[in-house]
């Protein structure tokens, strides 16, 4: 309990202080949010209010802000961001079976996030190296001609 109430106290101060690094400008509110995901790498509801009180703008703004951004999270996400790419060259290339192999060794299925918060896996439709594919993007680190066999030795690499 007392750890809660001490890191709900650190997340004030952050986000007072990133406030007033834009000197409480409600028209920087993306960049004010794009700082508090830069520190907690989502948005932490607690946070949100904050901002709303500290810009005097309804929350009901804030968070229409957060959605529209598809940058923007509202849920806790994985210190490494897992994306499987899963775009034509790459599906009928094992795309699918590549992204079965990862949900299957972390437990998660697309679009969540492991328990432990280590890992976020996602899918994009497309990354551009389609005579690479299939492939997957840890941390902005590409790894083409992915196989289901390779899977696991990738993802210790991060472990």
């Amino acid at each position: 309990r007392r750890k809660m109430v001490t890191e709900v106290k650190q997340l004030r101060e952050k986000v007072g202080q990133i406030l007033d690094e834009y000197q409480h400008d409600n028209g920087m509110l993306v960049s004010i949010l794009q700082d508090i995901q830069s520190e907690y790498n989502y948005l932490p509801k607690e946070a949100l209010v904050q901002v709303s009180h500290g810009l005097d703008v309804p929350l009901t703004q804030v968070y229409s802000v957060t959605t529209f951004f598809k940058s923007f999270n509202l849920e806790p996400r994985g210190r490494h961001i897992i994306n499987v790419c899963l775009g034509t060259a790459c599906h009928v290339r094992g795309g699918v079976r590549v992204l079965e192999m990862v949900e299957q060794e972390l437990g998660v299925k697309a679009g969540e996030t492991t328990e432990d918060l280590k890992y976020t896996l996602e899918t994009v439709n497309c990354v551009g190296t389609c005579a690479l594919g299939p492939i997957v993007i840890v941390d902005g680190e590409y790894s083409g001609e992915m196989t289901t066999d390779k899977v696991k030795s990738l993802l210790e690499r991060y472990s």
